[in-house]
């Protein structure tokens, strides 16, 4: 008779069981199942063992396998108030992203991004941006606080990563956070493709490159999820993963082709070197490799005959302003930060076609008492 008993042998991978009999999700492994069953085994959370009917039978000291638990209610979609939003949209003077890109690219350019994606600065960290995440309805999401070299555009890990929420920062208790893409609200323009890369810097830089696209991130490589992909049902998508990460996401876009028009650019996988797919290069790290206003560099299919040549971006020309502050800085090196300061602003007012003196010019005035040695502090 024993001989018809099932064999009870603990499954050495946990996961392939989703939920634990008592209602819990397995993601955490804590409900080991038997071997050839997938509902019965032994949770460690609540502590209750789930036999085969055939083995509860004989074994009366069993304990009876609770109901399982009713589905969890989804609550609502919490937001950021409107207020800590637009509190962030300034001190960009202060803000080292901010810095790297008009550096990099202009003013013009830098403003404009500013205005597409609304860039805020972050008292978190000196010198931290964020990155909000605002969906198709104009709601905020949250907002994602990095911190940046102001020189070169990379982000500071040392001594530590330096990442943070909004909703954490701001103490907000119950927030229930559902993300959506960087960039969302660019989607309400039907007109254009969509581009989606992993980081939010790639998309911002990838747009200056290849405006053709709306530009869109995801925030980390495993957040391509069925959920935030709803928004762009229906659209024309293109992937742009990061080196290593080919594989997955053309697995996920097979999942997602049935619901919009998707492919995925395998561009960087084919040209990259042995070393450049160690480090785990993205796209904006090719696309700073070219001058943004060469017409070729708008082409995707072109850019690949690109990348065995990448002559240096030409100096971009200052503007009025920056003339105007580089003057008053360099004949008057005898008054003090306060006077020279308060003579770039009348200058620029009724100088330049911009009246305005704005954050971005304070921050090029700092930059020039920098280049000629004048203590800010």
């Amino acid at each position: 008779m024993n001989n018809d008993l099932p064999t009870l042998n603990f499954a050495k991978k946990r996961t392939i069981a989703e939920t634990c009999p008592c209602g819990k999700n397995n993601k955490d492994g804590k409900f080991t199942p038997y071997v050839g069953f997938l509902n019965c085994g032994y949770c460690h959370s609540c502590g209750q063992t789930f036999l085969p009917p055939i083995e509860q039978e004989k074994n009366t000291t069993a304990k009876t396998p609770i109901a399982p638990r009713p589905p969890k209610i989804e609550k609502p979609i919490s937001f950021i108030d409107v207020e800590v939003f637009k509190k962030s949209l300034n001190n960009f003077d202060q803000n080292n992203f901010v810095k790297f890109l008009i550096e990099r690219f202009g003013t013009a350019t830098a403003n404009k991004l500013i205005s597409k994606y609304f860039l805020g600065t972050s008292k978190h960290w000196s010198g931290a941006n964020v990155f909000w995440q605002i969906d198709t309805k104009g709601k905020i999401r949250t907002g994602k606080i990095m911190l940046y070299n102001a020189t070169d555009g990379k982000r500071i890990k040392q001594p530590k990563d330096c990442v943070q929420w909004v909703h954490k920062v701001t103490q907000q208790s119950d927030f229930e956070l559902k993300q959506c893409f960087f960039g969302e609200h660019l989607l309400n323009d039907k007109t254009k493709p969509v581009a989606i890369v992993e980081s939010e810097k790639t998309a911002l830089i990838s747009s200056i490159y290849l405006p053709k696209f709306i530009w869109l991130a995801t925030g980390g490589k495993t957040n391509l999820t069925t959920e935030r992909m709803k928004v762009l049902s229906g659209r024309k998508v293109v992937l742009f993963p990061d080196l290593n990460c080919f594989n997955d996401w053309q697995n996920k876009a097979n999942e997602f082709s049935k619901s919009m028009f998707i492919s995925v650019s395998d561009l960087l996988e084919r040209k990259a070197t042995a070393d450049e797919k160690k480090a785990g290069l993205d796209l904006a790290d090719y696309l700073l490799k070219f001058d943004c206003n060469t017409p070729t560099a708008l082409q995707p299919q072109q850019l690949e005959k690109q990348l065995k040549r990448t002559p240096p971006p030409p100096p971009i020309p200052p503007t009025e302003k920056q003339k105007i502050i580089k003057e008053v800085v360099n004949k008057n090196q005898d008054l003090s930060i306060e006077d020279l300061l308060q003579i770039c602003i009348n200058k620029c007012v009724f100088q330049s076609k911009s009246k305005a003196f704005n954050s971005v010019d304070f921050y090029l005035f700092n930059n020039e008492l920098r280049l000629n040695n004048i203590s800010i502090e």
